[in-house]
């Protein structure tokens, strides 16, 4: 696959409406209620602040890389600036709204903190998370990350058996290809292998090798949250529609903010095929920087106007549209194909249509749920189901 160097580029002149830096900085994920620069700490004694919103961990040793892979992936940071980040020493939450499918807590925790010290509620920690992320230092000795891990798992498992328990074996950008599948395929033994012995084959750990100075931290991301959307199967379901009818190669429905690809075609995806999506957004923004607004600024960042074509020199055209504020379409299509674009646009538009019900759906599911926990809280119980206690 040809990369973006190589590019026919073509840029529409509606793209004049998408994102400079700094609109695309106040569309990044920041906690709710909070300055941009801040992160709010854990308030343990609100037990309903996490209402709906389904939560995802991220745990691990000190130094294993958990806070440099929150920043790189949500707040748009660069992979070396992290080198000057300081170790996390409380626990954080951040909650995550790009659109109605991107939403979720992200839970920060240090590792040097015991979280399973006899002052913590771990079964209100674990209760109520849809995933579990633990990130263990690839260029470390990780016997003592896999004990924590065995301890963690077991202990979450216990409180809530629908955790999505995810291992990021990270770091992996400095080990040699060889070396990378060797480490994965001993770590993925010896995790499996103390579960067995503690009779707990059915828990399913999920592996990914990660690094964020490339895209495989926004892929095994995307393949994480993706486990959280309860619409998945609808929204893969409208995309095989959309590509067979359109005669398109591959499509994506990407988060603008994260560049996290919420929902794919059933049809596999090649790492290079994800990664000249997610250079395509790059370029769209950076070209918008430019060249993008009125002199005095004016204009919207990104609107249902909002699309991107360039043509590879392999035949192959990329494709963006804009389906919602956050949310945006990238396909492949071949050249012959393209020429169809007619087609193409019009079932587009209908593919469009059928999100934003989807979308509609989604927020009456939210709103009731919010009413139901009102109406909990006014009743005096908490969302674990025991009686507030009244002092």
């Amino acid at each position: 696959m040809d990369t973006l160097s190589n590019l026919h580029f073509r840029f529409k002149p509606v793209c004049n409406t998408l994102m400079r830096p700094q609109m695309l900085s106040s569309l990044s994920c920041r906690p709710t209620g909070t300055p941009e620069s801040t992160t709010s700490v854990l308030d343990f004694s609100d037990p309903f602040s996490t209402e709906v919103k389904p939560r995802i961990l991220l745990m691990g040793l000190r130094r294993s890389g958990k806070s440099s892979i929150q920043k790189v992936v949500f707040h748009k940071m660069s992979p070396n600036e992290t080198l000057f980040l300081e170790s996390t020493n409380k626990i954080c939450r951040e909650d995550v709204s790009n659109s109605s499918f991107v939403n979720f807590q992200i839970w920060d925790f240090p590792g040097q903190i015991d979280f399973f010290d006899p002052t913590f509620d771990y079964e209100m920690i674990f209760r109520g998370t849809g995933a579990l992320i633990f990130v263990i230092d690839s260029q470390d000795d990780y016997m003592e990350a896999l004990a924590r891990l065995h301890l963690t798992v077991t202990r979450a498992y216990k409180v809530n058996t629908d955790i999505n328990f995810e291992v990021f074996i990270h770091k992996v950008d400095g080990l040699s290809d060889d070396h990378k599948i060797e480490t994965q395929r001993d770590i993925h033994q010896r995790a499996n292998d103390d579960l067995a012995d503690a009779g707990l084959e059915k828990i399913h750990l999920s592996f990914y090798l990660t690094s964020i100075y490339d895209h495989s931290i926004f892929e095994a991301f995307s393949k994480v949250v993706q486990k959280l959307i309860p619409q998945l199967p609808t929204l893969e379901n409208l995309l095989n529609i959309f590509i067979s009818n359109s005669g398109i190669e591959k499509a994506f429905l990407f988060d603008v903010v994260s560049k996290i690809y919420i929902a794919t075609d059933s049809t596999p995806v090649d790492m290079q095929t994800y990664e000249l999506c997610c250079d395509m957004i790059d370029v769209v923004i950076d070209i918008s920087c430019i060249y993008g607004l009125k002199e005095d600024g004016a204009g919207t960042p990104y609107d249902k106007e909002s699309t991107a074509i360039i043509k590879l020199n392999n035949t192959t055209v990329l494709y963006l549209k804009e389906v919602t504020k956050f949310l945006a379409l990238v396909c492949f299509v071949r050249e012959e194909s393209f020429e169809r674009k007619g087609l193409i646009d019009y079932n587009f538009h209908c593919f469009r249509k059928a999100i934003h019900e989807v979308f509609e759906v989604r927020m009456k599911v939210v709103k009731s749920r919010k009413v139901q926990n009102r109406l909990q809280k006014k009743k005096g119980a908490t969302p674990n189901g025991t009686p507030r206690v009244l002092l």
